[in-house]
């Protein structure tokens, strides 16, 4: 029986002791009892000079709140997110050099999380990302180096600066994405959908940017020295102060009608492949139907 009450009673103080709000009411009128009962002497013989000492405590309150408690909120907070982004980094740890849908999907939403926090610069090495949606994405400065994004999507994806060496980005979507100054020598380009993206001082030495679409792409003082431009679409294209360029390299290119070269390698490449640079009616309405 006595065992029975007992138990009854510590499952009773659990299950108050799982509800903080009132677990912290219960105390709340406990302590007024008993702080109430010591102090009544005081409220009936000396009110007056009891009040204004409790008005004192009352302003002490005050700045204890304003001064320690916002203090100590704000270093609680701080340490908070400063876990969480620690957290976030050792997952994308433990998924690197992991080759699987779970690890891809895995990432990208810690790389997400990041951006949230305001972390932009992300090592992002050897990481598996392919078929991924990292549209809108900033990865401004990060460390991408071999990663895998084919087929990617990465649509007004901010890359400045980004270490892209070596990294596969074939058939990957970069409509509009910015990796202006980018260091992406070596990397795979090949098939890419990159309409309006924005190679501005970028590093692309030995790129493979074979069939990949470059319509409007801005490519003013790119580094191309070795690029491989084989059926590259590059209409409209402005690749005015590139570095590195050879009449071969646009040998065996789709299309460079209305491209923009420095004035001297222009007629370099009518002189030696006449007509490149010239287009047909037909051809501008389906450059014109893919950019739109």
């Amino acid at each position: 029986m006595i065992k029975a009450i007992f138990s009854d009673l510590s499952e009773k103080i659990h299950s108050v002791s799982e509800k903080p709000i009132l677990t912290t009411l219960i105390v709340l009128v406990l302590l007024a009892f008993v702080v109430i009962g010591l102090s009544l002497p005081y409220y009936l013989s000396d009110f007056k000079n009891f009040y204004g000492q409790v008005l004192a405590e009352a302003h002490g309150m005050l700045f204890d709140i304003a001064v320690i408690g916002i203090l100590i909120f704000w270093l609680t907070k701080n340490g908070e997110r400063r876990q969480r982004v620690r957290m976030f980094k050792d997952e994308i740890d433990d998924f690197r050099l992991w080759e699987s849908e779970e690890a891809a999907f895995r990432t990208t939403g810690n790389v997400k999380r990041l951006n949230r926090h305001g972390i932009y610069e992300i090592n992002l090495v050897n990481c598996y990302l392919a078929r991924t949606n990292l549209n809108y994405v900033n990865l401004v400065k990060s460390n991408l180096n071999y990663a895998n994004l084919a087929h990617a999507h990465l649509i007004e994806c901010k890359m400045a600066e980004a270490r892209l060496n070596q990294t596969n980005m074939s058939c990957a979507n970069l409509n509009q994405a910015d990796l202006s100054g980018a260091y992406a020598s070596g990397a795979d380009f090949s098939d890419a959908f990159m309409i309006k993206v924005v190679f501005r001082d970028a590093y692309l030495i030995k790129a493979n940017l074979k069939n990949a679409y470059l319509m409007e792409a801005d490519l003013r003082g790119a580094d191309l020295s070795g690029a491989n431009f084989d059926s590259a679409n590059l209409y409209k294209a402005d690749l005015r102060g590139a570095k590195g360029l050879s009449i071969e390299q646009f040998a065996d290119v789709k299309s460079l009608y209305l491209a923009r070269f420095d004035e001297g390698f222009e007629a370099r490449i009518n002189a030696r492949y006449p007509g490149l640079l010239d287009g047909s009616l037909e051809e501008v309405t389906k450059h014109e139907a893919l950019i739109a």
